[in-house]
């Protein structure tokens, strides 16, 4: 253990994956979440209903998702060979799609796949941000309120729950905006997850984001210098992200919640009786 090039190396490692785990740990754990409740939902909806069952919220949700991954692949120049937003195919199970191929030589393109794969959850944040912003009448305060509590995971742990109650607010149960609000936060939280076949193209750009990083890292440390309190510290912008990731989240466990606990039942006694 006494080599400087094994030490030098171990360093590299331990530096980069701490940066990697604050920068991607939450989001890799909240998709996981999401995909694993959107999962249990759908299942229910198509034992109650069919494979139709789904589509009361695809209709919104689909195109988001799909949206999510024209709007990367355009960013990261791949070549877009066919877009669907909305297209369901009881046969495949598929609901729309973006047909996209990329030159593998290319570094910036091959790096995109990450992005794009997870584009369904960036977008649909996104969306989602947007939509509290401008929809419910106190949307600007929540906003601030998280923009605030950016500094650590701590401060906006203990943000949450007051963002909650502002957006749950006595006065927004009456308003018909809340309830819009409310339907298209469903509708969109439960086609956020980057699917399976999303999941599989992100590695290949994630295998980039470690190389990268892994040079970076290198170099800064030859140099005495090291980056990971720069690029924590950066990752407290994206404290707000995972604060409406986790919105969603609460609205996909509400979600698969209603399909527990009323839908099927709803649908069992129905088939009983006939």
């Amino acid at each position: 253990m006494d080599n400087p090039f094994v030490i030098f190396g171990l360093e590299v490692l331990k530096v980069t994956g701490i940066q990697l785990l604050g920068v991607f740990g939450i989001f890799f754990f909240l998709g996981f979440l999401l995909s694993l409740f959107q999962t249990w939902t759908n299942n229910n909806y198509m034992r109650a209903f069919g494979w139709k069952g789904v589509l009361w919220t695809a209709w919104i949700g689909t195109p988001f998702h799909e949206l999510g991954h024209y709007f990367f692949a355009k960013l990261f120049r791949h070549k877009i060979e066919k877009v669907a937003l909305f297209e369901p195919n009881a046969e495949t199970g598929g609901l729309g799609h973006v047909e996209h191929s990329y030159k593998k030589s290319s570094i910036y393109q091959t790096l995109g796949n990450f992005f794009i794969g997870a584009a369904p959850m960036i977008f649909g944040v996104g969306i989602l941000t947007l939509l509290m912003y401008f929809i419910l009448p106190n949307g600007k305060e929540i906003i601030a309120m998280l923009l605030n509590a950016r500094a650590s995971l701590t401060t906006l742990s203990q943000t949450i729950p007051d963002v909650f109650l502002m957006i749950f607010a006595k006065e927004h149960l009456t308003s018909w905006y809340f309830w819009l609000f409310l339907y298209i936060s469903f509708a969109i939280s439960a086609h956020i997850a980057p699917s399976k076949y999303d999941r599989k193209g992100m590695w290949s750009g994630f295998v980039w984001i470690v190389i990268i990083m892994l040079l970076v890292n290198s170099t800064a440390l030859l140099l005495r210098f090291d980056i990971t309190d720069y690029i924590l510290h950066s990752a407290g912008y994206l404290n707000v992200f995972t604060a409406i990731a986790l919105y969603a989240l609460v609205m996909s466990i509400l979600h698969y919640l209603f399909t527990l606990f009323i839908i099927t039942p709803l649908r069992m006694m129905k088939q009983a009786r006939n």
